[in-house]
């Protein structure tokens, strides 16, 4: 592809003659900005000095400029901190949210540290009647940070990455294309830039690929040539170059997505791990340590959690859980609501480097092998098979149901819920990530995978999955509140009332039904239970693990 001249990067301007300004116009001028200044440094808690508005003065740290960037989302405003590793990071306690209309200031929900793209994501809950948030404010200096205007979420290109053939992975909101289906490339465009609205600043390229929220761009030579334009300079206000996405005859979409991660060429040899596992959650900590012990026990080498906007312990639990030697847990803060696909085709491409397979599960979701087996042992078999082409395995759901039960079972779900549906629902899969077709279409937790490529179904007396998507009636209304999956927003909306994602029967109330404990019981199944209790429990205190403290 020719190179085009980066007009954002180099651009040249014509010089001007001084304009002379008379003096009784300087004058009134001058009054104006004075009144205008003045009446800005006043609030509703009266008159305070002014103040830089984009400046951090920490204690022994050198004032730094944070890049900062905004987006709205239906229930809270992201803001987005990056500035130099070396610049001590906040926690929740060491900022305010100011609002305009009314003059007013909230705690942060939480605040984030991202340390993949390095950064902070500071969650402000929008405040009623149409609270605007205007700035942070820093508690110990009382410096305010300036944060600009919001993106709106709904119209975003959000995540950005370089793949190992140059091409550019954008991950976008706003275009509603078909589920599971290609779209048609040549009606889009890739824009790339630190203006990406400026049409005179900008350098297109073709779009190779779209489909769902993932589009693969045609990586401009200047850009592949010149890494250290990502860095930013003091010229652009230490902003990254950006890269959006448009449709042919209409503007790009709004972008905070900086493509400075690079994917590694794929190297020869054997994979670090053979078996990982990317799941997205939200606000499920209580249930990890059971999940990822028990796993980990049966195969599972690394583990990738794409953490959906939780306020619970979740990075307390996974830093405790990291402290075992045979558990390789880390987290990754993935802001985007109802991103689900676009998340699991995001970690497929982490993981591609250091994982043989890798299986998309949620966290109610465990492997059961009834034969004795481990993962390891079935995909070993897998590989050692005469038919290599196999590059997804497809595991059977059992959907388990309350099993009578009211609270949750302190033993913990594979322990408690004992009594599920006859026919099994779905299936979810374990994937080869070098076999993804470079779509990255996925639904429902299986890839399209490349046409050299097959899918094989698992017997279910090998391999099957207990999915305990029916539990008490406390953690089942918190866990379809706000899905991380892609159909149903929120329960209470009536919008694909149909949709498999719904319990069958509820529909769109958010009340118990008086029989809920009993629902979703067709056959009793111990299988998982008895193999747990026989592998977990202490003989001398009769407990499993996972309700001992890990401190």
């Amino acid at each position: 592809m020719a190179q085009i001249p980066f007009l954002g990067i180099k651009h040249h301007r014509k010089k001007r003659a001084a304009v002379q300004i008379p003096r009784k116009s300087f004058f009134w001028c001058s009054t104006l900005l004075l009144v205008c200044f003045a009446a800005f440094t006043f609030s509703s808690r009266g008159f305070h000095p002014w103040r830089p508005a984009a400046t951090i003065a920490l204690p022994g740290v050198k004032p730094i400029v944070p890049v900062i960037e905004t987006v709205q989302f239906p229930d809270e405003t992201v803001v987005f901190l990056k500035y130099p590793p070396s610049t001590p990071l906040f926690t929740k306690y060491d900022l305010y949210c100011l609002y305009l209309n009314p003059n007013s200031s909230q705690p942060p929900e939480s605040v984030e540290n991202d340390e993949l793209l390095g950064q902070q994501l500071v969650r402000c809950p929008l405040i009623k009647p149409r609270g605007v948030l205007t700035s942070l404010s820093v508690k110990s200096t009382g410096y305010n940070l300036s944060i600009g205007p919001s993106r709106r979420w709904n119209s975003l290109a959000y995540e950005a990455m370089i793949d190992r053939d140059n091409t550019t992975i954008v991950f976008v909101k706003g275009f509603n294309l078909r589920g599971g289906k290609q779209s048609d490339a040549s009606k889009f465009k890739c824009v790339y830039g630190w203006d990406v609205k400026n049409p005179k600043f900008v350098l297109q390229s073709d779009v190779v690929s779209i489909a769902q929220e993932v589009v693969r761009c045609n990586t401009p030579v200047s850009i592949l040539n010149n890494p250290q334009r990502f860095v930013g300079t003091t010229s652009n206000m230490n902003q990254p170059i950006k890269v959006s996405v448009r449709m042919v005859g209409k503007e790009p979409l709004e972008s905070i997505a900086s493509p400075k991660r690079r994917l590694q060429l794929n190297l020869p040899g054997r994979k670090q791990h053979e078996m990982c596992v990317c799941t997205m959650l939200r606000n499920q900590a209580s249930f990890l340590k059971e999940w990822i012990m028990y796993h980990t026990r049966i195969g599972v080498q690394r583990w990738f959690i794409y953490d959906n906007n939780s306020l619970d312990d979740i990075d307390d639990v996974i830093k405790l859980l990291s402290m075992d030697g045979n558990i390789n847990v880390t987290r990754h803060v993935w802001p985007w609501i109802k991103t689900q696909e676009a998340g699991f085709a995001h970690c497929a491409l982490r993981a591609r480097d250091v994982c043989e397979w890798v299986g998309f599960m949620d966290v109610d979701e465990f492997f059961h092998l009834p034969t004795g087996m481990s993962l390891l042992d079935i995909l070993r078999n897998q590989s050692r098979s005469s038919n290599s082409k196999v590059a997804e395995l497809r595991v059977s759901c059992h959907n388990f149901g309350p099993s009578g039960l009211k609270h949750v079972p302190t033993q913990g779900v594979t322990m408690g819920y004992n009594c599920r549906m006859i026919a099994p629902e779905r299936h979810k899969s374990i994937v080869k990530p070098e076999a993804l077709n470079s779509t990255l279409i996925n639904v429902v937790h299986h890839f399209h995978l490349k046409s050299e490529f097959r899918y094989a179904n698992m017997d279910r007396n090998v391999l099957v999955i207990n999915h305990y998507k029916y539990q008490v009636w406390d953690v089942f209304k918190e866990k379809f509140y706000r899905r991380v999956a892609t159909y149903v927003s929120d329960w209470q909306q009536h919008r694909n009332v149909g949709s498999r994602d719904r319990a069958p029967g509820l529909g769109t109330r958010a009340v118990e039904p008086p029989d809920w404990s009993s629902r979703f019981c067709e056959v009793t199944d111990t299988g998982l239970k008895d193999r747990v209790a026989q592998m977990f429990t202490d003989p001398n205190t009769g407990k499993l693990p996972w309700q001992k403290s890990l401190t």
